[in-house]
């Protein structure tokens, strides 16, 4: 008996289960294969963000293997997730049997997704999901054309996309085995009818396992989408594939910000996380790589041989052979060559920020500063504050971080230490060379060192003239 959707299903309401469950032993890594990070994101998270075009009204992820870990990576995502365990791996059937408790009231379609398979695009889910709807089909099967399909199950359709047969390779006759049309292993079912069938299923097979593409003979109308692009449904088993996988990701991310008007120069020298948000006329240089939550304003130029993540840098910003992260870079300042600014540091509107200068979790106000050899952590700096060659923040006392504040106009001589907490007034000028232990309410001169000796005559005496005094 051949079951089909009910007239009555509601068209509107969509639950999108992931399959997650299995270990991926070829990854040959401790962690979950579905937590293999790709582009910045875990593969089911990418996975997660890839459905939610469909506004899905559930989200599921069957997990088995170090479930724990899996619900933890997810435990801060942006919509609420379902937990479905499978507690044996008994094929891809068996696993979506387990959806049968959590969707017993549930009155939608259900898209099957597995959780290695992280390059579809919204457009074939949306596509998938539209003619699944419109041909108020039971079961929608997502295929791909491959001229060399060995090793795939084979899909047969009549001439209206019917499904009419799956096979797998191992069985298919040598005339079979021609068809070039292959199950991507991506499916849409309406529930009421799956949840029919699904009880259904048999393991009489030599894996002794339930085979979820065993249902579609039960059911009615089964139909194929082809989707255009074969590497849409590149799955990831080994590190290889999980390469393959990133750098495809890269080409599509690449294409469509040069498109969209941001110059890269040896494009595959670059990297750039599908997070990144690039303004037009942006210029990336070659052996940059932009991660995480990172924008650059319009005209910034970036690179050569860079790492931004997790970023805020502004309009024409020059930043050259420099590392920064967690940080906000405002408009007309140039970063580098060799600076490193980290944990949360602010530098404010055509500031300077130099050779071999580090700031962290440091504030610089607009028009400041640091040319070089310098530290600045744990500090807030005013405007127009120049900062020598040389000084540094000591803001480390074995045990805590303390503060260190200069007021506007302030300038350090070369190889001034500022022992915080510390705090100087605008205007004030330290000397070269001193160390700076007290505040300093302002408009002043500061000198902290040891006055200069001069003797003259003086020398060291070598090793002759010191035996012949004996």
């Amino acid at each position: 008996m051949e079951y089909r959707a009910k007239q009555s299903v509601n068209r509107d309401m969509v639950a999108v289960a992931i399959l997650a469950a299995g270990k991926g032993s070829r990854m040959k890594s401790n962690l979950p294969k579905v937590l293999h990070p790709l582009g910045g994101k875990t593969l089911v998270e990418r996975i997660l963000d890839g459905a939610s075009v469909l506004e899905p009204t559930r989200r599921i992820v069957i997990v088995g293997y170090e479930s724990d870990r899996v619900k933890q990576a997810l435990a801060n995502y942006t919509h609420p997730i379902e937990f479905v365990a499978q507690t044996e791996q008994l094929g891809t059937g068996h696993a979506v049997q387990q959806l049968l408790p959590a969707l017993q009231d549930f009155d939608g379609d259900v898209l099957i997704l597995n959780g290695d398979v992280p390059l579809l695009r919204d457009s074939t889910l949306t596509e998938l999901l539209e003619t699944h709807r419109q041909q108020q089909n039971a079961a929608t099967i997502l295929t791909a054309q491959f001229p060399e399909p060995k090793g795939y199950g084979r899909v047969f359709c009549d001439n209206d996309n019917i499904v009419t047969q799956i096979v797998e390779d191992r069985d298919c006759s040598a005339a079979q085995k021609q068809n070039c049309r292959i199950n991507a292993g991506i499916y849409c079912f309406s529930w009421s009818a799956l949840a029919e069938v699904l009880p259904k299923l048999s393991n009489d097979n030599d894996q002794q396992e339930y085979y979820l593409t065993d249902v579609m003979a039960m059911l009615s109308p089964v139909m194929a989408v082809d989707v255009s692009d074969r590497q849409e449904i590149l799955g990831i088993n080994n590190r290889q594939q999980l390469a393959t996988a990133y750098d495809i990701l890269q080409s599509r991310i690449k294409e469509k910000w040069m498109m969209a008007g941001v110059t890269i120069w040896q494009p595959d020298s670059v990297t750039i996380d599908d997070t990144v948000v690039l303004e037009a006329d942006v210029v990336i240089e070659p052996q940059t790589h932009l991660r995480g939550n990172t924008h650059v304003g319009a005209g910034a130029c970036i690179g050569p041989g860079s790492l931004i993540e997790n970023s805020e840098i502004g309009e024409n910003v020059k930043l050259r052979y420099s590392v920064v992260s967690d940080s906000v870079v405002k408009a007309n300042t140039q970063v580098g060559p060799y600076a490193h600014l980290r944990g949360q540091a602010e530098i404010g509107e055509n500031c300077r920020i130099g050779n071999f200068v580090e700031v962290k979790k440091s504030t610089v106000g607009d028009r400041t500063n640091a040319a070089h050899l310098s530290y600045l952590g744990d500090a807030t700096l005013g405007e127009k504050v120049n900062i020598g060659a040389g000084t540094i923040t000591a803001n480390y006392d074995g045990v805590n971080k303390h503060p260190t504040v200069l007021g506007d106009r302030t300038k350090t001589g070369a190889n001034s230490t500022l022992v915080a907490p510390l705090t100087l007034g605008p205007d004030v000028t330290i000397a070269a060379g001193s160390t700076v232990t007290d505040d300093v309410d302002g408009d002043a001169l500061v000198i902290g060192r040891s006055r200069q000796v001069v003797k003259p005559g003086w020398r060291l005496k070598t090793s002759t003239e010191t035996v012949g005094n004996q």
